[in-house]
């Protein structure tokens, strides 16, 4: 059994910001992988990114910041928490919350 897309988005708002969300079922989880998902979200502007969520192979759950891509672990604790989270992300790290 292979991998199997289970949401695949992307999103160009007014302001010129693209969200893109890929997530995928694994068929059983690996290395870094506990949960048997696999995931990139981006949220950047111009070519540079704002935030970014992913769990590449040997690296687990970690997001980046900024146009420096400053990278820090993320705990995941299941797909909707990681999705309102990377949200959050996107509101506060744009300038939408004061």
């Amino acid at each position: 059994m292979r991998a199997r897309l289970i949401l695949d988005t992307k999103t160009v708002l007014s302001d010129g910001r693209i969200v893109q969300r890929k997530v995928w079922k694994l068929p059983t989880p690996t290395d870094g992988r506990f949960h048997a998902l696999k995931y990139r979200l981006y949220c950047g502007k111009n070519g540079k990114t704002i935030v970014r969520y992913d769990n590449e192979t040997g690296k687990g759950d970690h997001r980046h910041i900024g146009p420096d891509e400053l990278e820090s672990i993320y705990i995941f604790t299941s797909l909707v928490q990681l999705l309102m989270d990377f949200d959050a992300d996107i509101e506060q790290l744009s300038g939408e919350i004061k």
